[in-house]
């Protein structure tokens, strides 16, 4: 057979002639026992090649591929032992034998020769046995060494594959966090510029009213004007028989008071312009949130849901995710995306009425019975009983009077103590006390299918001018 055919007859997996050979769905074929050991780990059985998913977790033999491969190597160790029969380059005798000195094969002669004098010597087949085992051992970490690669490839594909499918579910997200914003500042300008309308239409009215009581003064002016200069152009004794009354008619009107411009008539575009960008900005702090801890979806066991904000956290079905170093060790946990290595740090977390829970802190590595091991302090809620454990010391049970909802956790890196309280009646439930030395993570836990969410942190502004007054308080548009 060519050496096109041993290409065709080896294993993708161990490249090696197939042993056993079982076919998937997809048409792949792989020896039995390597691709069980390949699906060893893995939460699907996929095809090694293409990644399409087997149907069969036991795939049916390949009998004709299993033929041809026993038919090949049978040829092949034919030609092996054809091979055998070289004859020796000095003195054409048959090379029946392997010096052990020189890691040759020689003939009988040579044997006796001056220059293999007092050397050990091995049949030829008996030395041959022992150089392939030799060699298989050599070859044996290579060919582990090549599963590894295979498997880092397979994670990396999934990888791969698994970026775009985060970078689009996050564009989603990002797309609708600010179509919240764009709405909010649209419902805003329309309430601004409804306002503006609302004042424009309250003094224009105001105007046409002015403007109509004023041109009735007008018309009446006018009219006693034009009556007073008709009785100037009478006769003398019609001018005065009507002398007194054209007299009493023309003193009433100087009694009118004189119009005056009117105050506060233009818009007020200091209420509606005045510091508008701080004022839409101070107000949309009733819709944004601040959250002191921001879940990590990159360290989140596969079981595990997180919200779109990445603030609450509960257990779900089952994805598919590739392995990646940042997911945590812990089955069913979630880190925060920030580690602490100084300071004093803060958070709360609504448990509500989920049953089963750990909040705590986890950091890299702790010393302990003289080997490294992720270090954790929490405290546990599981089956009405609450406990405290960390990897420094053993577990405490604590007393609970009463269901908790609210957790508050409160680091202090440098003095050494990690405090846990009820929320609510803001009483003491435990504290750990341990020299931290290593970068520490917010650890949340959960089986269940309640939420365990973040608390935000309530937004307040401070301002100070630079003549230390405060902001004038802004009209309000009605």
């Amino acid at each position: 057979m060519s050496s096109r055919s041993e290409v065709d007859l080896s294993c993708p997996i161990c490249h090696d002639i197939f042993t056993d050979p079982v076919v998937l769905s997809c048409s792949h074929s792989f020896c039995k026992g390597c691709l069980k050991e390949w699906w060893r780990g893995k939460q699907s059985p996929e095809c090694p090649c293409c990644k399409r998913r087997s149907s069969k977790s036991d795939p049916p033999r390949n009998l004709a591929l299993k033929n041809l491969s026993e038919a090949f190597l049978q040829e092949r160790d034919q030609r092996a032992s054809g091979e055998s029969e070289a004859l020796c380059s000095l003195h054409s005798e048959k090379l029946k034998l392997f010096c052990l000195d020189h890691q040759q094969p020689v003939c009988v002669v040579c044997r006796d020769s001056k220059i293999h004098n007092n050397h050990k010597f091995r049949p030829i087949d008996e030395a041959a046995l022992d150089q392939k085992m030799e060699l298989q051992k050599f070859l044996k970490p290579v060919q582990e060494k090549l599963k590894i690669f295979e498997q880092v490839k397979g994670n990396w594909n999934e990888t791969a594959d698994y970026i775009k499918v985060q970078a689009g579910s996050t564009e989603r997200k990002i797309k609708e966090q600010f179509k919240k914003l764009h709405q909010f500042l649209q419902k805003e300008e329309e309430a601004r510029i409804s306002a503006l309308r609302d004042e424009e239409k309250q003094k224009s009215r105001m105007m046409k009213e002015k403007f109509e009581a004023l041109n009735r003064e007008i018309a009446a002016l006018s009219d006693t004007i034009r009556a007073t200069k008709e009785e100037l152009r009478a006769a003398d004794v019609s001018f005065l028989q009507n002398y007194k009354a054209a007299v009493k008619r023309v003193q009433q009107r100087p009694l009118l008071v004189d119009p005056e411009l009117v105050s506060g008539a233009l818009i007020d575009e200091v209420k509606h312009l005045g510091n508008l960008s701080y004022y839409i900005w101070n107000k949309m702090k009733e819709m944004v949130s601040l959250s002191p801890v921001i879940l990590d979806p990159n360290t989140a066991d596969p079981g595990l849901v997180l919200s779109d904000d990445l603030t609450s956290v509960r257990s779900g079905e089952q994805q598919q995710l590739p392995i990646n170093p940042e997911r945590t060790k812990f089955s069913c946990s979630v880190l925060g995306s920030e580690g602490y290595n100084s300071g004093t740090h803060s958070w709360e977390v609504a448990v509500g009425d989920n049953k089963d829970w750990e909040l705590g802190v986890l950091g890299k590595y702790i010393q302990k019975k003289g080997r490294q091991q992720s270090g954790l302090w929490r405290i546990m809620f599981s089956n009405g009983k609450l406990t405290a454990f960390s990897t420094s010391d053993s577990e405490k049970v604590l007393p609970v009077k009463k269901q908790l909802q609210k957790i508050r956790v409160h680091l202090d890196f440098d003095g050494g103590q990690l405090l846990f309280s009820d929320v609510d009646s803001n009483t003491h439930i435990h504290t750990f006390t341990h020299t931290f030395t290593d970068t520490l993570f917010p650890y949340i836990y959960t089986e269940n299918n309640l939420p365990l969410k973040i608390l935000p942190i309530k937004l307040r502004v401070m301002m100070k001018t630079n003549s230390e007054t405060s902001l004038p308080k802004r009209k309000e548009t009605k």
